[in-house]
C-alpha cells in the first residue's frame, strides 16, 4: 500500500508538476516577448527618429548615428540580453555595406535567411526563436525581433534586435528545481504519512494473525489485546469472542470424542466376559446338534456362526478404539511377505476349487513389520476380493523394489464407480448394505486396514470400475522407519489403461 500511494502520488505529482511548468514557461516567456517586441519598436523608432535628423547633416552624423545603435555595452547585453545586429536590404546601393555590422561580435548566423525574407516582405510575424551566437563560440536562446528602416540618402536597412532568454531559462531552472524538491518532499511525506496510517491499521490484523497461528497450535488460551471502540476494537471483541466459542466446541467435542472412545472400548470388553459364556455353551449345543430335530440343529449352527460374526465385531471395535486413543503399536518383525500371503491365502480357502493364483518371485521377500496386522489387512483384502469376484478368479501379485515390497488383490467382478471410491475407506461404509448383512460385513474391514497400513508408513491404495472388477495395493517400505518412495506394483492393473484410452477414444462404445 505504501509503494502504491507513493507511485501514483508521485504520477500525480509529474502530471500536475508538468502542467504547472508549461504554464509557468509559457506565461514567462510571453511576458519576455511582450517587452521584447515593445523595446523592438521603441528601437526601431527611435533610429528612424534619429536618422531623419541626422539627414540635414553630414554623412559623418549619420555614420555616428548608426555606430551609436551598434554600440551596445556589453555589460548592458549581460544584463539586459539586448544585441542589435543591421544588414542593408536587397537592392541597397553599395554604400550601403559601410553601415552593415552587429553589437559585441554578434554572428550574423544568430539570424537566419528564411526570417530575413519574412521582414523583407513584411509578411507574418516580425519575430522569431533564435540561437544568439557570437564569434568567441559562446551562444545562448533568444528571441529575434525584426524591423525595415530607411537610411537617408543611402536606401533601406534591415534592423533586428536580438534579446537573450538566458535570465528567464535561469528562472525556469530554479522553478523547476524547486518543485522537483518540494514534490521529492511531499512524495516523501505521503509515502511516510501512509505507512503510518497502514501500520495503525495493519497491527492489529498481524496481532490477530499470530494470534491465529497460535490457536492453530493449540494454544486456545490467547487472546488479543483490544483497546477502544472503534472498527478495529470491534474486530477484536468479535475474534475474542470466537476463540471463547471455539475452545468450548472443542472441549466439548474432546470430551465427545473421549467419551465415545471409553463407551466403545468399555462395551467391548464388557461384553467378552458374556460372549466367552455364549460361545461355550453354543459349543456345547452345537457338539450335541445331532440328537436334535433338523430345526433346532440349524439354529445351533446360526447360532454358532453369529456368535462368531459378534466376536469378530468386537475386535473391530477394540481395535478402532486402540486407533481413536492413539493407542496402537507395533511388534516389528522380520517376516517373508511372500509366506504371509500364502499362508493367508491357504487359511481362508484350504484345499477345495482353486479360485486363488499367487503371482510372486521364487525368492522371499523381507520386510519389517507386525505380521500380525498385515495378515489382518490381507485376510481383509482378499476376502473382500472373493466375496465380490462374481464367480471369477482372483490374482494375487507380489513384487518388491529396492527399498519397498508391495501386494496387489485383482478381482474381476462387480468393481465399484468413482462415487463409492471416496467412501471405501470410511468405517461402517457398505456400497451394497443388503448384501453386507447376508455375507457378514461389518463396514470396518477397509478403514482398520488402512490404519494398519498407516502404522508401518505404507500405502494402501485402491482402484475400480463397474463390472470390470478392482485392484487395492499395499505398499510397505521394507525397513522400519522408512518410506514409500516409489511403487513396484501399479494401482491401475495392467490392460486398462489401453482399455480407459480405448473408451475415451469411442465414447459411443
Amino acid at each position: 500500500m505504501t509503494t502504491t500511494t507513493v507511485l501514483l502520488s508521485l504520477t500525480i505529482l509529474i502530471l500536475v508538476g508538468s502542467a504547472l511548468f508549461t504554464n509557468l514557461q509559457r506565461g514567462i516567456f510571453n511576458e519576455k516577448l511582450s517587452i521584447s517586441l515593445a523595446d523592438a519598436d521603441s528601437s526601431a523608432q527611435s533610429v528612424e527618429l534619429q536618422l531623419a535628423i541626422a539627414q540635414y547633416q553630414s554623412t559623418i552624423d549619420i555614420e555616428k548615428v548608426l555606430g551609436d545603435v551598434l554600440s551596445v555595452p556589453i555589460a548592458t547585453g549581460d544584463s539586459s540580453g539586448r544585441e542589435v545586429a543591421l544588414f542593408p536590404a536587397p537592392g541597397t546601393p553599395k554604400k550601403g555595406a559601410e553601415y552593415e555590422g552587429t553589437s559585441n561580435l554578434l554572428s550574423p548566423k544568430s539570424i537566419s535567411e528564411s526570417f530575413r525574407e519574412i521582414i523583407r516582405s513584411k509578411k507574418g510575424e516580425k519575430w522569431t526563436r533564435v540561437d544568439i551566437q557570437y564569434l568567441g563560440g559562446r551562444q545562448e536562446r533568444g528571441i529575434a525581433v525584426g524591423n525595415m528602416i530607411t537610411v537617408p540618402n543611402v536606401g533601406k536597412f534591415e534592423f533586428y534586435v536580438l534579446f537573450s532568454l538566458a535570465q528567464q531559462e535561469q528562472t525556469l531552472s530554479l522553478i523547476i528545481r524547486a518543485l522537483w524538491l518540494t514534490g521529492v518532499a511531499l512524495v516523501f511525506l505521503l509515502g511516510l504519512i501512509t505507512w503510518l496510517i497502514i501500520r495503525q491499521v495493519v497491527s492489529p490484523v498481524r496481532d490477530a494473525a499470530i494470534v491465529a497461528e497460535q490457536l492453530t497450535a493449540g494454544d486456545l488460551d490467547q487472546r488479543m489485546n483490544v483497546k477502544g471502540q472503534d472498527e478495529i476494537a470491534r474486530l477484536g471483541y468479535a475474534f475474542n469472542e470466537m476463540a471463547v466459542v471455539l475452545k468450548q466446541q472443542i472441549v466439548r467435542l474432546e470430551n465427545l470424542s473421549r467419551l465415545q472412545q471409553r463407551f466403545v472400548s468399555d462395551v467391548s470388553h464388557e461384553l467378552r466376559t458374556p460372549l466367552t459364556t455364549v460361545r461355550m455353551a453354543s459349543q456345547v449345543i452345537y457338539s450335541a446338534r445331532e440328537s436334535f430335530d433338523p430345526s433346532v440343529q440349524r439354529s445351533a449352527e446360526l447360532l454358532v456362526a453369529q456368535i462368531d460374526r459378534f466376536e469378530g465385531l468386537l475386535t473391530d471395535l477394540l481395535e478402532v478404539s486402540r486407533f481413536d486413543a492413539e493407542a496402537a503399536v507395533l511388534d516389528i518383525d522380520q517376516i517373508d511377505l511372500t509366506n504371509l500371503v500364502k499362508r493367508t491365502v491357504d487359511y481362508l480357502h484350504p484345499s477345495r476349487e482353486r479360485i486363488l493364483t499367487i503371482h510372486a518371485p521364487h525368492e522371499p521377500i523381507y520386510v519389517d513389520a507386525d505380521s500380525r496386522r498385515i495378515e489382518r489387512i490381507l485376510r481383509n483384502l482378499i476376502s473382500n476380493a472373493i466375496d465380490h469376484r462374481a464367480d471369477k478368479p482372483v490374482d494375487v501379485y507380489i513384487a518388491q523394489s529396492e527399498n519397498e515390497a508391495a501386494v496387489a488383490v485383482r478381482d474381476y467382478g462387480i468393481g465399484f464407480n468413482e462415487r463409492e471410491s471416496k467412501q471405501l475407506f470410511e468405517r461402517f461404509w457398505r456400497a451394497d448394505p443388503a448384501r453386507a448383512r447376508v455375507r457378514g460385513g461389518s463396514g470396518l474391514g477397509l478403514s482398520i486396514a488402512l490404519e494398519d497400513a498407516k502404522l508401518h508408513q505404507g500405502l494402501l491404495e485402491a482402484w475400480g470400475s463397474p463390472a470390470r472388477g478392482a485392484n487395492f495395493v499395499l505398499t510397505l517400505p521394507k525397513r522400519s522407519g522408512g518410506f514409500v518412495l516409489s511403487h513396484p506394483l501399479s494401482v491401475l492393473p495392467d490392460g486398462e489403461l489401453s482399455t480407459i484410452s480405448a473408451m475415451m477414444e469411442n465414447p459411443e462404445n
